[in-house]
């Protein structure tokens, strides 16, 4: 199989679908690879670092698209690019398709085969593909919180870990899971005053667990989380629902009661983001205010530190895509957590969580695979 690589188009996006040391997996595999010139740059790798390890290099995204039998990304293909897929190409990326429409009928249009990494599931039914960028993702929450809490940067001018003498920050993080895991880790390394709302009792218990009582934790209630929002300088918005749109559980109205200043992060935000206030930003124009408080919505938080992250993905996605370069569309039969990941196929919606978001017929992807 000829395996493409195009360089990333989105905002600031500096990862890459295919790492040098990636490549040399799939020659050896015997696939052909061609990568976009460039498409490295940002982790380092030059194009004769990606020729070294077997790539041919292709002048154009054009060329990719075009010569490619499955194409390789990291974030959600862009207008220019979902016009140049095709019904007989692989897609193997981020999508996101639940709160965006647009994308979806384009590559509905395309008849594209596309594979989100974002519901690719494992044996114990978790995320392995979301989870190395959702800990990048939690990680960068607490840094990009600190910072906008600076006073020249809008916020209440607290610093999260406080000093001898004065209280520490107060950090509220919504959902318990990989997200809420790694941004708590980062808060109570700064020396915060750290809450974590979950509604899973049994994930609460294993947070109690893990953090041997250095955060607070508490069920998820209409009260909980308007005492904590309340209280808090900055909080973090890490809930998933895999594949559907994230739910909105803070509203407008209660932005009212929360400190001047304070710092909202929506890590949910590839998910249409789980503050109603939210709306996607960018890294070169990362935050905005509404009634007051500072809202952080960046859709490609991760990219922000690109050799760390693109080389985290690629550690978790190599798998999976050589299983579809060896295999084809046979791998998606063979294999039920890669098929999970299958959203569109042939102009059909094979995810649940995406066709009840975006109001389509869901076609099972065992049947669709078949015909």
């Amino acid at each position: 199989m000829r395996v493409g690589c195009p360089k990333e188009i989105k905002n600031h996006e500096y990862r890459v679908g295919l790492t040098p040391g990636s490549v040399r997996e799939y020659v050896a595999h015997g696939h052909d690879v061609l990568v976009e010139t460039g498409a490295g740059a940002g982790i380092g790798a030059d194009d004769n670092a990606y020729r070294a390890a077997g790539a041919t290099i292709a002048k154009t995204a054009e060329d990719v698209f075009a010569k490619s039998d499955m194409i390789v990304k990291v974030k959600e293909p862009q207008p220019s690019e979902w016009v140049q897929l095709r019904e007989d190409q692989i897609l193997y990326t981020y999508l996101h398709l639940a709160p965006d429409p647009e994308q979806t009928r384009g590559l509905i249009a395309s008849g594209v085969t596309a594979i989100a990494y974002e519901t690719v599931t494992d044996a114990r039914g978790g995320l392995p593909l979301l989870a190395p960028m959702s800990e990048v993702a939690g990680r960068l929450a607490i840094q990009a919180g600190a910072t906008a809490l600076q006073k020249a940067n809008g916020g209440r001018g607290v610093l999260l870990g406080g000093v001898p003498g004065v209280l520490p920050g107060k950090v509220a993080i919504i959902g318990g899971g990989v997200v809420g895991l790694n941004a708590a880790k980062m808060a109570v390394g700064l020396g915060a005053d750290v809450t974590i709302i979950d509604r899973s009792l049994p994930r609460l218990r294993e947070l109690d667990d893990i953090f041997n009582g250095r955060v607070h934790t508490r069920y998820s209630t209409v009260e909980a989380l308007e005492e904590e929002c309340f209280s808090s300088d900055v909080v973090v918005g890490a809930v998933l629902i895999p594949g559907a749109a994230a739910p909105k559980l803070v509203s407008r109205e209660m932005l009212s009661g929360m400190k001047q200043g304070a710092v909202l992060v929506d890590v949910a935000i590839d998910q249409g983001g789980c503050f109603e206030t939210s709306h996607a930003t960018t890294h070169s124009d990362p935050t905005y205010e509404v009634d007051g408080i500072i809202h952080y919505c960046v859709a490609n938080m991760p990219g922000a530190v690109p050799v760390t992250s693109a080389h985290a993905l690629n550690n978790a996605t190599l798998h999976y895509g050589l299983q579809l370069a060896d295999k084809g569309l046979k791998a998606l039969v063979d294999d039920q957590n890669l098929r999970n990941g299958l959203n569109v196929h042939k102009g059909r919606i094979t995810n649940q969580a995406v066709a009840d978001a975006l109001g389509y017929e869901m076609a099972e992807a065992r049947s669709v695979l078949a015909a």
